[in-house]
């Protein structure tokens, strides 16, 4: 007894203090929420202005992260809303509203009077009733400078048939947040967590409110048993018995005054309905899953899938060394089966030509199962993949996978492929699949899983995407490339740098004005690929020169092998840019 008053005791001075931070942030982000109100008002006058539908044919929409992509529930289209894109120096949101016909492969712009204002890191979702519903409800709004932010409580409904926006004014909601999760239940809506920030501070939710389909009323849930810790950027499912499940998430810590730690979690809960028909009584449980669970990240894409099961996407982990942040990026799949509890590695199959080349014996066969069972004793591969800009500069992408399962070739497979046909090997070995990345958007229609746009980091400068790929599920044998977009084309405005170049214009130069130079002539005077040469024919006479160029750029210790992969990308990028 003595330990449970304990536990109740602890929980209870838990939200106390998030309630005093509330109450506290409110105070300190009203007045910044004022300033950045009448910006939001300049953006609901231009939209007040639009009196008539149109749907506008385009080619595909602009970069952005942190958006919100569904499926139609009655047709073969892809819904995306709002987003987010950063060029390094000023921060755009958006609000507008994208269809993709799966049929057709093509992208167009609803354009619809009176819209939500621009967000990002708000929830959406889809209902079927009335010709089909997109419920979407807070998120944020950032000053131009990313300084401030606007933090929203509104809920709106889009009705798919009548192509209407219609804001639900109720009282009783949600405090104003963004980076929480929401899913249908039922007949109601389900949000949990988020954050809300201001300059100076900032307070994670573990709440649950729920908004009734039928009544239109928002309540909140108040479940018995242990929480999930407050945290933003879960993954969050209904399943089909009426439950919720709860993964991961992301939270930051006040270690000191100015000083801030990230934590990732890695945990899962089950929020289970008991009630009887028209009643709520909601209990949260601790989850144990078994099998090969994925890795600590954050800004992960997650989908419901067939046969009650939850697709992970991408995300990255961030490792905090005082000032300094290195991201790694993920692009696997995994897989959580709700019914049976269990993670496991969404691995491609592999090709019959390419199975006739990697047979592996009974004994081989059996120490890959083991070291799939024991997390202890999985080796993790490194892939690094570069993308060389039109300045010159060398993009480093690095991808970890931590289950042999999941690499697209091992050290066996890729010796066992050496010894085949250079020219096959350079040819078959290249695989298509999305580049790793973080806040990307996710949806899956008839089993098949979309993946649309993203970011990922290189040093100080972020790369946003606006690519679409998608892979069915069922067969699991390939990605399909619908959109593909090119980093190096990717706009960025570093301030500090830009101020640099025009204090130094004109000038003899220093090390930083070489550096450039020397970039930039490396750029524009790489080997020419000499017509009709294939890729194979162009790397065996250039290689050597883009071995030197690699470890100029990953330093002389770096491994013969490593270099070598890295010079070979370096070559096909720019043979591909021909």
């Amino acid at each position: 007894m003595g330990k449970k008053n304990k536990k109740d005791k602890k929980g209870k001075g838990v939200e106390k203090n998030a309630a005093k931070m509330e109450k506290k942030i409110s105070k300190r982000s009203k007045r910044e929420e004022e300033d950045l109100e009448t910006l939001i008002d300049e953006f609901r006058q231009l939209d007040a202005k639009r009196t008539q539908v149109a749907e506008v044919t385009c080619s595909f929409p602009s970069p952005r992260l942190n958006a919100s992509l569904s499926s139609h529930p009655e047709k073969d289209e892809l819904i995306l809303f709002g987003g987010e894109y950063f060029n390094g120096q000023k921060t755009f949101l958006y609000n507008e509203l994208y269809l993709y016909n799966i049929k057709k492969n093509a992208w167009s712009k609803l354009e619809i009077p009176n819209p939500p204002a621009p967000r990002s890191a708000h929830q959406a979702v889809v209902v079927p009733q009335a010709g089909g519903q997109l419920w979407v409800f807070g998120g944020e709004f950032a000053s131009p400078n990313g300084e401030q932010f606007y933090h929203y409580k509104d809920l709106w409904v889009l009705h798919l048939a009548s192509r209407t926006w219609e804001q639900i004014k109720v009282t009783g909601g949600p405090s104003g947040r963004s980076g929480h999760r929401m899913a249908v239940c039922k007949r109601q809506i389900l949000v949990f967590g988020g954050f809300h920030e201001s300059t100076r501070d900032f307070v994670y939710y573990n709440d649950i409110y729920s908004f009734n389909l039928d009544k239109f009323t928002w309540t909140k849930v108040c479940p018995s048993g242990t929480a999930p810790c407050p945290r933003s950027g879960c993954q969050m499912a209904s399943t089909l018995d009426g439950n919720i499940v709860i993964y991961g998430g992301y939270s930051k810590q006040r270690v000191k005054k100015d000083v801030e730690k990230g934590i990732v979690y890695t945990d899962m809960f089950l929020l289970k309905n008991e009630g009887k028909e028209d009643e709520d009584k909601w209990t949260w449980a601790r989850l144990n899953p078994t099998g090969v669970k994925p890795s600590a990240r954050s800004g992960g894409s997650l989908a419901v899938a067939p046969n009650n099961r939850i697709v992970l996407f991408g995300g990255v982990h961030d490792e905090e060394e005082e000032e300094n942040i290195q991201g790694e990026f993920f692009n696997d799949i995994s897989i959580y089966d709700m019914i049976k509890n269990r993670w496991f590695a969404g691995k491609l199959k592999e090709c019959k030509g390419e199975k006739k080349k990697r047979r592996r014996g009974p004994k081989e066969r059996e120490t890959v199962e083991e070291a799939n069972e024991s997390p202890e004793t999985r080796s993790s591969t490194e892939i690094v993949k570069e993308v060389v800009t039109e300045d010159g500069t060398v993009m480093t992408v690095k991808q970890v996978l931590n289950s042999p399962d999941t690499k697209p070739i091992t050290e066996i497979e890729e010796e066992e492929e050496e010894e085949d046909d250079d020219e096959d090997d350079s040819e078959t070995s290249t695989s298509i699949e999305p580049c790793p990345r973080s806040s990307a958007m996710a949806a899956i229609k008839y089993g098949v899983l979309y993946i649309y746009g993203g970011m990922f980091e290189v040093g100080d400068r972020q790369f946003t995407l606006n690519d679409l790929y998608c892979i069915d599920l069922h067969k699991m044998e390939k990605w399909k490339v619908l959109v593909e977009t090119d980093p190096k084309t990717q706009e960025w405005l570093d301030e500090e740098e830009s101020e640099g170049e025009e204090e130094c214009e004109g000038a003899a130069g220093g090390e930083d004005d070489e550096e450039d130079d020397d970039s930039s002539e490396e750029g524009d005077e790489h080997p020419a690929v000499q017509p009709p040469e294939s890729y194979s024919e162009y790397l065996s006479r250039t290689e050597s020169y883009w071995i030197k160029v690699a470890k100029d750029n990953m330093g002389q210790n770096a491994k013969e092998k490593k270099t070598l992969k890295v010079a070979q990308a370096m070559a096909k990028t720019f043979y591909d840019s021909v």
